[in-house]
């Protein structure tokens, strides 16, 4: 296996929690264990939006950024860095 580069690991990883948070929410499982009478309307309302707003950083963040995790991209890589185009 490749060493793929931290930061895609690290953007992967985020991720898969974002998206695992929201499956969570959806399916009414959510990952806070709190009892619906110590919640508030508003302190549930926060909890959602925030959580979709972490989901769409991340997703958007993921998509954005090159994540080299194929054959072809490990070769994109190391051309770059070759060729001095890459941090």
């Amino acid at each position: 296996m490749k060493n793929f580069d931290k930061g895609t690991v690290i953007r992967t990883v985020l991720l898969l929690i974002a998206l695992i948070n929201q499956s969570l929410i959806m399916f009414g499982m959510p990952v806070l264990p709190i009892e619906e009478d110590q919640v508030t309307s508003l302190a549930e309302t926060l909890y959602l939006a925030g959580s979709m707003v972490f989901t769409l950083v991340t997703t958007l963040t993921a998509w954005f950024k090159n994540n080299y995790v194929t054959s072809k991209g490990h070769l994109q890589k190391e051309t770059l860095k070759q060729k001095g185009l890459t941090k």
